[in-house]
C-alpha cells in the first residue's frame, strides 16, 4: 500500500524549535533555483507547480512522493526523476535545495535531515518569490499577500477582482488554487500576484516579504502542526515583513504579532470596521493611512493630509455582514497600496459575488433568507459568520477537532433564536447551549446519514423560522464525520433549502457533491495533502488563477 508522505509527516509529534524550522540562506537558495539540483518534496498541487517552475529554470529536479502514480505523472510532464521518500532520504547529499509542499509537517524526517545536513529547505511560495525577485522571469512582479485564520479566500478573490477592474494583469495564487510558480510562467505575463498564503506556506517562507500584506485575524488553529499559538502567529506575521504592511487593528492578536515582527514601527496602513476619521490612529503606532467605514461607506483616511477618499458602499457587500465588510476593507487597502484607483475599488466590490459556501444566500422563502456558510469550519469562523445578524436559526455541528465552544456560544447566543445540531460532536454543542443559553430551543439530529441528516436539519430549521429570520449554516466544525467535504455539506443544505423556496438572483445551483475540500482544515486538505481551495467554479477565478469579469 502506498503512503502519502504528508500523512507520514502528520503522524509525528508537534513542531518544535529544533524540528523542521525552515532553513534558507537566501543567496545560496537563489543560486540553486537557477540550474541547481533540487528535491521537490510532494507531487501534489503545490509540488507540481514548483516542479514546473524549476524545470523552466533548467534545474535538475527530483520529486519525492510515495504516491508513485502522481510522481510519475509529474515526472513525465517536467522531466523530473520520481523517487520514494526513503530513497530521497538516503541520497540527500545529491541536492542543493529542498522545496517542500506546504502540507508536509516541520518534523517530517526527510525535511529535518535535510536541514541538519545544511541543505536549504523552503516552500513553493518562497521558491517562486525568490525566483521572481532575482529577475529569472523578467521584471519582478508586485506581490500582495493575504493570510489569517478566516477570510483569506474571500479577501484574496476580492483583491483580484479590484486589481482586474483597474486594468492590472493579475493572478490569484497560493492557497486559493494556482501555484505561484505557474503564474510566473503564464503567457501573457501576469504583473500582479494576489496571494492567499496559509500558515503552512508561510512557515516554509523564511525570507518572504511581499510588497504589501495583511493578517486578517488570528485564533487557535493548527496548533498540532505549529506546536504553539505563538509559533502559529509568528509564521502568519511573515506576511507583514514587506514595504507596506496592512494591520488589522481591530484584532489584538494580530497587533501583538505585528509588533513582534516589527511592522508597527515601520510605515504602515491600518484597516478597521470603525470610522477612521474619528480614530485616526487606532493602533497608536502611527498608521499613515487608515481604511474603515464612515457613514455606510468604505473610506480611506490619510492622517498626514486629513484627506478622506470614498472607496465603496459598505452596504450590499457580498458576503453580507461584518465579516464580509471586513474582508472588503482589507482588499481595498491592499489594492490601494498598489496604486489602484478609488473608482475601480467601487466598481469591483459592487459587482463581487462571494464564492460558494462563504456566506452565500442560497434561498429565500416566506421572508426567510437561507445562508450557506459551510466554510465556517471552526468556532472563530462561525462567530464571524453570525456577527451582525439577528433572529438567527443556527445550523451547526460536525467535527470540532477538540476546539472549545464556550466562547462561541457566549458570543452568538444573544442573536440566536433557535439551534439545529448535527454531526459527531453535536452533543458538545448541545451541552454548552444548555448551560449558557438554557432558554434557546435546540433540535439535535441523530441521523448519521449525510443526506438524511441535512434534510432533517433543514426541516427543523424551517419549523423555527418566521418572516424576517435568517437560517445560517455555520457549522463551527469540519465536515468529514459525515460528508466528503464542506462543499458537499453546503450543497445539500442549499438543495433542501431551495426545495420549497426560490433561488436568489446570482446564486448558483449546487454543483453536486465535491471531493474532500481543503476548507475543512483551513490551509490544507484532509490527511495533510497540499491540495488547495478555490477551484474557480464560481466563474470568477479561472483554473489558471486569472481573474475574469
Amino acid at each position: 500500500m502506498t503512503t502519502d508522505p504528508a500523512e507520514v509527516a502528520g503522524a509525528a509529534g508537534p513542531a518544535t524549535a529544533a524540528s523542521g524550522t525552515a532553513v534558507s540562506g537566501t543567496a545560496e537558495t537563489t543560486r540553486a533555483l537557477r540550474s541547481g539540483r533540487v528535491l521537490v518534496a510532494g507531487a501534489g498541487v503545490a509540488g507540481a507547480g514548483a516542479a514546473r517552475m524549476l524545470a523552466a529554470l533548467d534545474c535538475t529536479v527530483t520529486v519525492a512522493d510515495d504516491a508513485g502514480d502522481r510522481a510519475r505523472t509529474l515526472a513525465a510532464q517536467t522531466g523530473a526523476t520520481p523517487v520514494g521518500v526513503t530513497v530521497a532520504r538516503q541520497s540527500l547529499e545529491q541536492f542543493d535545495l529542498v522545496v517542500t509542499s506546504p502540507g508536509w509537517r516541520p518534523d517530517t524526517p526527510l525535511l529535518v535531515e535535510a536541514a541538519d545536513a545544511g541543505i536549504p529547505v523552503i516552500g513553493d511560495v518562497e521558491a517562486a518569490w525568490l525566483a521572481d525577485r532575482a529577475g529569472f522571469f523578467g521584471e519582478p512582479r508586485t506581490w500582495l499577500a493575504v493570510t489569517g485564520t478566516n477570510g483569506k479566500t474571500t479577501t484574496t478573490a476580492m483583491l483580484a477582482a479590484v486589481l482586474a477592474e483597474d486594468g492590472r494583469s493579475v493572478a490569484a495564487v497560493g492557497n486559493i488554487g494556482t501555484p505561484p510558480g505557474d503564474a510566473l510562467l503564464a503567457d501573457p505575463r501576469v504583473d500582479v500576484l494576489a496571494a492567499e498564503v496559509s500558515s503552512f506556506q508561510l512557515h516554509w517562507a523564511p525570507g518572504f516579504a511581499p510588497d504589501a500584506g495583511c493578517v486578517l485575524n488570528l485564533a487557535d488553529d493548527h496548533l498540532d502542526w505549529h506546536g504553539s499559538f505563538a509559533a502559529y502567529a509568528s509564521d502568519k506575521a511573515r506576511c507583514l515583513r514587506g514595504a507596506n504592511p496592512v494591520l488589522a487593528v481591530d484584532e489584538p492578536a494580530v497587533l501583538a504579532a505585528a509588533g513582534d515582527a516589527g511592522a508597527t514601527v515601520r510605515p504602515h496602513r491600518a484597516v478597521t470596521l470603525a470610522d477612521p476619521t474619528e480614530t485616526p490612529d487606532p493602533d497608536r503606532t502611527g498608521a499613515t493611512v487608515v481604511t474603515g467605514v464612515h457613514g455606510g461607506r468604505i473610506v480611506e483616511f490619510d492622517r498626514a493630509t486629513g484627506t478622506v477618499t470614498d472607496l465603496a458602499a459598505a452596504t450590499g457587500i457580498s458576503p453580507a455582514g461584518p465579516a464580509g465588510v471586513s474582508d472588503a476593507v482589507a482588499a481595498a487597502a491592499l489594492a490601494r497600496s498598489a496604486g489602484v484607483s478609488a473608482p475601480a475599488v467601487d466598481r469591483a466590490l459592487a459587482a463581487f459575488t462571494v464564492a460558494a459556501h462563504r456566506g452565500q444566500v442560497v434561498a429565500s422563502e416566506g421572508g426567510v433568507d437561507w445562508v450557506d456558510n459551510s466554510k465556517a469550519t471552526n468556532p472563530h469562523a462561525a462567530v464571524a459568520a453570525l456577527r451582525g445578524t439577528h433572529d438567527v436559526v443556527w445550523v451547526a455541528g460536525g467535527q470540532l477537532k477538540g476546539a472549545r465552544v464556550d466562547d462561541l456560544v457566549a458570543q452568538v447566543a444573544p442573536s440566536v433564536k433557535a439551534v439545529v445540531l448535527l454531526g459527531v460532536d453535536r452533543g458538545v454543542l448541545a451541552g454548552e447551549l444548555a448551560s449558557a443559553a438554557p432558554g434557546t430551543p435546540v433540535t439535535v439530529i441523530d441521523d448519521t446519514d449525510p443526506v438524511g441528516a441535512m434534510d432533517a436539519a433543514v426541516a427543523a430549521a424551517r419549523g423555527y423560522a418566521s418572516p424576517g429570520d435568517t437560517v445560517v449554516l455555520a457549522p463551527a466544525a469540519a465536515s468529514l464525520d459525515m460528508y466528503s467535504g464542506m462543499s458537499q455539506r453546503g450543497d445539500l443544505f442549499a438543495r433542501f433549502a431551495r426545495a420549497t423556496g426560490k433561488t436568489p438572483a446570482g446564486s448558483a445551483e449546487p454543483a453536486g457533491s465535491a471531493g474532500p475540500s481543503a476548507s475543512d482544515r483551513p490551509d490544507t486538505a484532509p490527511g495533510g495533502r497540499d491540495t488547495v481551495i478555490g477551484d474557480g467554479r464560481d466563474g470568477r477565478l479561472g483554473r489558471d488563477g486569472r481573474y475574469r469579469r
